[in-house]
């Protein structure tokens, strides 16, 4: 009898754990450009749940992606290291056999950790999720499939607390998603880092219907999470990935690729209708999730735990954060490394003698996806001819100096290159030494690590160069 008692009363301790141990949601969006949200200041695109998200909870102003493209972005998010460090520094690579990430870490703390939508990383052994099914898989698909969220719901409701990721396909190109109807061509506002083409126009209005399609998307997993009776113990996170395949965001570490919106809520105990300036970077966000989780230390990290930054209302987190970017296999090689302090960016173009070229931006001939998508680029290469806007704008992109340098704050676009201004030779050795720092720390080699073979060394668990000290935080 006592031996039943003792059972019993382990159990009800069990059940009062889990319901007690905070949830996670996380939802991400696919190439979409943080600026181009309303809640960042964007002048088109509507999104009511992405701004009652925000209503109820914290935005971070200041979050990054230490490289703007898919894989390495959610590498990144999964493992809470660098992606030279997780071995995914390249678009469609693999992660190094034996890395840990979301699954086993949040798994060992009793967690079931599931994904639906996108997966993108890779080999299942180092991202053992629980697949969920509900929502589209392929970012690329013409028409994505309606989605349904009794998946996540039954995920959710279950017994034991869950990590939920849901990985949206939109607005990835291509865009045909959402009614575009509601963007005028004649009415939108392009941003200055957009040449003004008739296509280009065409492209950015079906762009802006699939932020909207997504945010009724964001709309009904937050509906899902009500219905499941779990929302009051469940932190959410809504993120934007990197910024869209228009020229200036993605596959570049400019502002409006690396930078990536941000929100955070939880009723009653993450602070509701704030923004903070805290700095931080997709490294960061699994190990606060750990310690959230009550996990220790024990893990090693790149990123560290902005826990105070949600809960205690502490008003910085990082010093810097860091970009990268291998072009292979996008394109011929075109390494970049980057690094902001918040408020200026530093970039090292590693070839800038070379010309950038992106397989994917950049067609010149043959089909396209979706709804004009890609072809806008066409209609700059032949507009830089005659008008010196687009040119400016084609050459921006294409011919890049050895360095930039960008007061971000004040030049969120990054239009203005500092780097030769005497005024800021300071900022910029700063900048400079605690990025060549970094690189030693982590032991990225630069250049020689935007080549196949390396890509291949690292899916294999092997690097190019072993780092010697692993103290970046």
């Amino acid at each position: 009898m006592l031996r039943l008692l003792c059972l019993f009363s382990i159990f009800i301790f069990m059940d009062i754990y889990a319901r007690e141990k905070s949830n996670f949601l996380i939802i991400m969006a696919d190439d979409c450009t943080y600026n181009d949200l309303p809640v960042y200041g964007g002048k088109n695109a509507k999104t009511p749940n992405i701004d009652l998200l925000a209503k109820n909870g914290l935005t971070f102003n200041q979050s990054y992606v230490a490289t703007a493209m898919c894989q390495p972005a959610r590498s990144e998010l999964y493992t809470g290291l660098y992606p030279f460090s997780n071995g995914s520094s390249w678009n469609h690579s693999a992660s190094i056999p034996g890395t840990r990430s979301m699954p086993q870490i949040l798994g060992k703390l009793g967690y079931r950790v599931g994904i639906a939508g996108k997966v993108h990383v890779k080999p299942h052994s180092v991202y053992p999720f629980q697949y969920v099914k509900g929502f589209e898989k392929s970012c690329v698909k013409k028409e994505t499939v309606d989605h349904d969220t009794k998946g996540i719901l039954e995920f959710m409701k279950a017994d034991k607390p869950f990590c939920q990721v849901v990985c949206l396909v939109e607005p990835h190109v291509p865009w045909t998603m959402g009614d575009n109807s509601k963007y005028p061509v004649d009415k939108i506002k392009l941003p200055p880092n957009i040449a003004d083409t008739p296509v280009t126009r065409q492209c950015f209005s079906n762009y802006l219907a699939e932020i909207t399609y997504m945010d009724s998307q964001v709309g009904d997993i937050l509906k899902a999470l009500e219905e499941s009776g779990k929302k009051d113990n469940t932190i959410v996170i809504f993120t934007s990935e990197q910024g869209s395949q228009f020229p200036g965001s993605k596959w570049t570490n400019w502002n409006t690729g690396l930078h990536t919106a941000f929100i955070i809520s939880q009723p009653g105990k993450i602070p509701q209708n704030e923004r903070t300036d805290a700095l931080i970077q997709y490294a960061d966000v699994l190990p606060t999730l750990v310690d959230i989780a009550g996990g220790s230390a024990t893990e090693t990290f790149d990123g560290t735990s902005f826990k105070e930054v949600l809960f205690n209302n502490k008003k910085t987190h990082r010093t810097y954060v860091y970009g990268s970017h291998n072009n292979v296999p996008e394109g011929s090689p075109y390494p970049i490394r980057s690094i902001s302090n918040g408020k200026y960016r530093y970039i090292v173009n590693l070839k800038p003698d070379v010309k950038y070229y992106e397989k994917h931006l950049m067609v010149m001939e043959g089909n396209t996806k979706g709804r004009l998508a890609s072809m806008y680029w066409r209609t700059w290469v032949k507009g830089a001819e005659t008008d010196p806007q687009i040119k400016t704008l084609h050459d921006r992109y294409v011919n890049r100096p050895a360095e930039e340098l960008y007061h971000t704050l004040n030049d969120a676009y990054e239009m203005n290159n500092l780097a030769k201004n005497i005024e800021y030779a300071p900022i910029k050795k700063e900048l400079k030494m605690e990025l060549e720092k970094w690189m030693t720390e982590i032991g990225d080699p630069g250049a020689v690590q935007d080549t196949v073979e390396a890509k291949n060394a690292a899916s294999r668990g092997k690097h190019i160069y072993i780092p010697k000290t692993k103290e970046s935080k």
